[in-house]
């Protein structure tokens, strides 16, 4: 029998978990498999998960009502209704029936005054696509719905399924041996004696391991005898993924652990700078992390949570990160309703000493706001909504520390941005170029996505920052130029070959929203042709995305629409280059230091980012990542 070892150091407890958690990442192998979608809440994704259909697939309508075709409402009013035949003018339609040609639109059965014989009166007008749910609202083939390292929720799964996924790629759970040791121990109560007691630490280590996404093998109680604990232990290294031994890590006349540690691997630390919890060990065996816990009871739990915790959620490529509230800034008004108490789901971040939540979209059948949401903000009844710069207490759905280490960027949408938050902590609002200068003037985001053309200069970007913020405050990141277009069905069925055929009669255009710089774009264009966008038919109704807008073309509810190569090329659409223009970031001076800008600039002028980039198409990088002072 080996002698036991009577040495316990006090080695610090940050050094301790510094260089433990450094020896053993370079042996952690991640091993990956493909589980089924409903089986995969608490599981964690490997790669990016991308949407393999639209949800909706078809047009669908949003309310209860009668399903039109707009043209033939025209006119309608209190002083002069319509009177409608069914099935000739109109159908009705319940909430989530398709809507299919001729019909475009619907109108509410509260506005609809049956006459009897199948005939019914309307005293308002509808307008296309009104109270109707686009192909791809919720979201769009392509599009992806959950980023790698991501922890699989129930809503998640909900959003998998309506993007048409059946399995997808996850982390293996690591498997956690746990061998209780003590002569003293006892499975069941009808053993209970004197000199003998309930083995429970084992059950708790099994029950957090669950919590913490892992699985547990239990080995029966080990005696204080130094061949039979061997044995267990090799057997446990052979089996299991990362191995406790509890109780016998002291250095008692039966305390063998350490020993046995030593002369199948490697003690790297025994005895630590906690209380309680000083004899911990930690060691490795075969390339496998073997860690030996107290066993008082509270002792052996500080243990866990400090060293075997971060090693389970490391080997499922998951960060130690924990459910509570904040006040957070509102970036945005939020109307609502006086009826209602309402949940708003919000991104959460931590911007200039405070947090800031910026609303996401609010439709009820949008489960992707859900997926991307970091929060939920409660609006009481009775009021009529929040107003920017407000402070509200917002429920959070992710840990604080998570929060502060993701970098908040509201301003332009592009897709690359998605593809940046699967390389980084990074949340986006989507409000277009003008918005995010906007956001930038009131400090409530890092960075701002912006691609703002100059009419007098024809230059992007630095005559905006200019005029706004003046010099000497402000730094613009220069990021892609990315090739922007028209987006047209696929063969082109209305022979669309620019601007100018964007004013005929038989085109229907799907549009950016207000203070977007595609918006700003078309509207330049526009400008220089002379042509009034009253004459542009659908100029009115915008789309925050343009993967929203490609959908909008690709399913038939526009003819034309303007966006990024890439958008088009996800979707398989028709495109008609009109030229690069500048993507930009705009950034305070003073968050150039910041840790999240600086990895988010080591992003753009990664090997990573330019092979995403050929990938999607569309794009060019020459100064990514360059800092130009304003």
């Amino acid at each position: 029998m080996e002698a036991r070892k009577k040495y316990i150091s006090n080695t610090d407890f940050e050094d301790a978990k510094r260089i433990y958690e450094n020896r053993v990442g370079y042996n952690l192998k991640l091993q990956k498999e493909r589980t089924d979608v409903i089986a995969s809440i608490g599981r964690v994704t490997c790669k990016p998960v991308y949407a393999l259909e639209s949800s909706p697939c078809y047009n669908a309508s949003a309310m209860d009502g009668i399903a039109v075709n707009s043209r033939s409402t025209h006119g309608a009013s209190e002083t002069n209704p319509i009177e409608l035949q069914e099935n000739a003018d109109f159908s009705y339609v319940n909430t989530g029936n398709p809507i299919n040609e001729p019909y475009d639109s619907v109108i509410m059965i509260e506005d609809v005054m049956e006459l009897g014989e199948g005939k019914v009166n309307i005293i308002a007008p509808s307008h296309p696509w009104q109270h109707v749910r686009p192909i791809g609202e919720d979201m769009v083939k392509g599009e992806m719905i959950i980023p790698s390292g991501h922890i699989v929720r129930p809503v998640d799964i909900g959003a998998l399924l309506a993007g048409g996924l059946e399995s997808i790629d996850v982390y293996k759970k690591p498997l956690l041996g746990i061998i209780p040791t003590g002569s003293e121990l006892v499975d069941s109560l009808e053993e209970l004696r004197e000199g003998k007691v309930i083995e429970s630490n084992s059950r708790v280590f099994e029950a957090r391991a669950s919590e913490l996404g892992a699985q547990a093998l239990r080995y029966e109680p080990c005696p204080d005898e130094f061949e039979l604990l061997k044995a267990r232990i090799k057997q446990a290294v052979s089996e299991c993924d990362i191995v406790v031994i509890n109780a016998g890590s002291s250095a008692g006349t039966r305390d063998y652990t350490a020993n046995l540690i030593e002369e199948l691997g490697e003690v790297v630390i025994h005895g630590i700078a906690i209380k309680p919890g000083k004899p911990t060990i930690l060691g490795i065996i075969d390339g496998k992390p073997v860690i030996g816990l107290p066993g008082y009871p509270v002792s052996t739990y500080v243990a866990f949570e400090s060293f075997v915790k971060p090693i389970l959620l490391s080997m499922q490529g998951l960060e130690e990160c924990g459910e509570e509230s904040v006040e957070a800034v509102v970036t945005m008004r939020i109307p609502s309703s006086l009826k209602h108490k309402e949940l708003v789901r919000v991104n959460v971040g931590h911007v200039s000493g405070r947090f800031v939540a910026t609303p996401l979209t609010r439709g009820a059948g949008v489960t992707m706001s859900l997926v991307k949401a970091d929060g939920l903000l409660e609006i009481q009844r009775s009021s009529e909504g929040l107003d920017a710069g407000t402070l509200a207490s917002v429920k959070l759905l992710k840990p604080t520390q998570e929060l502060r280490k993701t970098l908040v960027s509201i301003g332009s949408h592009d897709i690359i941005m998605d593809e940046i938050s699967d390389m980084m902590k990074l949340t986006s609002g989507h409000v277009g170029s003008m918005g995010g200068i906007m956001s930038m003037m009131r400090r409530e985001c890092h960075i701002a996505p912006i691609h703002l053309l100059d009419e007098e200069s024809g230059e992007y970007n630095l005559p905006y920052i200019k005029k706004f913020f003046g010099n000497g405050s402000m730094a613009l990141i220069k990021g892609v130029k990315r090739l922007q277009g028209l987006m047209l069905q696929c063969g082109n069925p209305k022979d669309i070959n620019d601007f100018q055929d964007l004013a005929r009669e038989d085109v229907v255009f799907v549009n950016r929203q207000r203070g977007a710089g595609t918006r700003i774009l078309l509207d330049y264009n526009l400008k220089k042709l002379g042509i009034d966008p009253g004459a542009v038919n659908g100029y009115e109704r915008d789309m925050n995305t343009h993967m929203a807008v490609a959908i909008a073309v690709k399913t038939g509810s526009a003819d034309a629409g303007l966006g990024v190569f890439s958008a088009a090329k996800a979707l398989n659409l028709e495109f008609i280059p009109l030229g690069y223009e500048e993507y930009d970031f705009l950034v305070n001076a003073d968050y150039l230091e910041d840790d999240r800008v600086k990895r988010f600039i080591g992003i753009l002028e990664s090997e990573e980012f330019a092979a995403r980039l050929d990938n999607l198409g569309g794009y060019k990088l020459e100064e990514a990542g360059k800092v130009i002072r304003v």
